[in-house]
């Protein structure tokens, strides 16, 4: 026999029918839609008429199965469309993602351990569960695990930092906060403080809100950060582990240089994301402080600053470089210096005017300077009577 066989179905039929036609000399692809062969077979305790194990006789077929140089095998995967008339077809098949590499995966488990999301388990059809990670049995074939991804949570979906709040949650609820602050900070680097200013869109999307309430996913976030932090110095640990005597992660002489023109929430979070990814970034910001809005445009009481730069250190001691007091007037000057690349986050600082007669009379305050002088110590000449325009 010449030419490739395609055999749709991993079942033990189809197992069998791939080693026969293998033997045979033809190259025979076997496409299955569970992530591995064996069927219904597999689930089965005995066989009839003999009585005999039904794994037993299953497992060396599987074994010859991704032994034989005949046989290729396309598991996850179903048949969309077939074309073509015989000797001559062509099969279109989806493959779906495992998210996890056969080739690279030994099926040694760990992942399970640490997994912190449970299922029901379909190959015990329900009466027992598993974890997000798997493996559908012990003998099945491929040996490698996938993971269960059922489209994108809510939440997550939600979210405008697209931060995984269904697995932090589910990391805080094993209690392996470390764990959840890291997951958090893979999408944010200020849990803490977005844990207090956020107005949380996640939880309105939150599917358990269908039932009663929804998940309290901010203020999980701040309870993690402030757990977390009151048992550290509130430092990130490094990449590599590795610091320097003042504690920030070396960077590579060589790194690409980038310099990022504000201090605000989007430049320090690039420098943050930047700096991970292996390159030396110098912020430039004009005030004295560093923050942005977080620090001159929201009280104190609100967010507190112990707090707020706590999460700019952890940002700095990635070994990104901060320069206070230094407003940029030359983009060129910037590339110029060596910068090959130049992130402008200069935030929104200038007010909404109202444009009407006495706007800009003595005592007349707009909101975006006004909360800046403020949180930034300096005086304001007000009355006993105040008037708020806008709330």
């Amino acid at each position: 026999m010449s030419g490739d066989v395609l055999v749709i179905g991993g079942g033990i039929a189809g197992i069998q029918a791939a080693l026969d036609l293998a033997d045979m000399g033809a190259h025979v692809h076997i496409v299955e839609r569970e992530p591995s062969i064996g069927g219904r077979m597999a689930q089965l305790d005995k066989t009839f008429p003999t009585n005999d194990c039904s794994i037993c006789i299953l497992s060396p077929k599987l074994a010859d199965c991704s032994r034989h140089p005949n046989i290729t095998l396309h598991t996850y995967s179903e048949v969309k469309e077939v074309k073509g008339c015989i000797g001559e077809f062509t099969v279109q098949v989806v493959k779906h993602a495992r998210y996890v590499d056969v080739e690279k995966c030994t099926a040694c488990g760990d992942c399970v351990e640490v997994c912190p999301i449970r299922l029901s388990d379909e190959f015990n059809v329900g009466l027992s569960d598993r974890t997000a990670i798997y493996r559908p049995y012990a003998q099945a074939i491929p040996n490698a695990y996938l993971v269960t991804k059922q489209g994108t949570s809510p939440c997550k979906a939600t979210c405008p930092a697209e931060t995984s709040a269904q697995g932090y949650v589910a990391l805080i609820a094993e209690g392996r906060y470390e764990e959840a602050l890291e997951v958090v900070k893979e999408f944010n680097p200020f849990p803490g403080t977005v844990g207090r200013v956020c107005n949380h869109p996640c939880e309105d999307e939150c599917n358990r809100g269908h039932i009663d309430a929804p998940v309290a996913i901010c203020a999980l976030k701040r309870f993690v950060a402030d757990r977390v932090y009151a048992r550290t110095d509130g430092r990130s640990v490094s990449e590599d582990g590795g610091t320097d005597s003042a504690g920030r992660v070396p960077i590579p002489r060589d790194a690409t240089k980038v310099a990022i023109v504000g201090a605000g929430p989007a430049g320090l979070s690039a420098a943050h994301f930047l700096a991970r990814m292996g390159y030396r970034v110098t912020i430039f910001e004009a005030l004295p402080v560093p923050g942005g809005m977080m620090r001159v445009g929201i009280p104190a009481y609100r967010l507190p600053r112990h707090l707020l730069q706590r999460e700019i250190d952890n940002i700095l001691d990635l070994g990104v470089e901060l320069r206070l007091y230094n407003p940029v007037s030359d983009i060129n000057g910037l590339l110029d210096e060596g910068y090959e690349a130049v992130f402008l986050a200069i935030g929104a600082h200038e007010p909404q005017h109202l444009n009407i007669p006495g706007e800009d009379a003595e005592g007349v305050y707009h909101g975006v300077p006004f909360l800046r002088t403020v949180n930034l110590g300096g005086e304001l000449r007000l009355g006993k009577k105040v008037v708020v325009v806008g709330g």
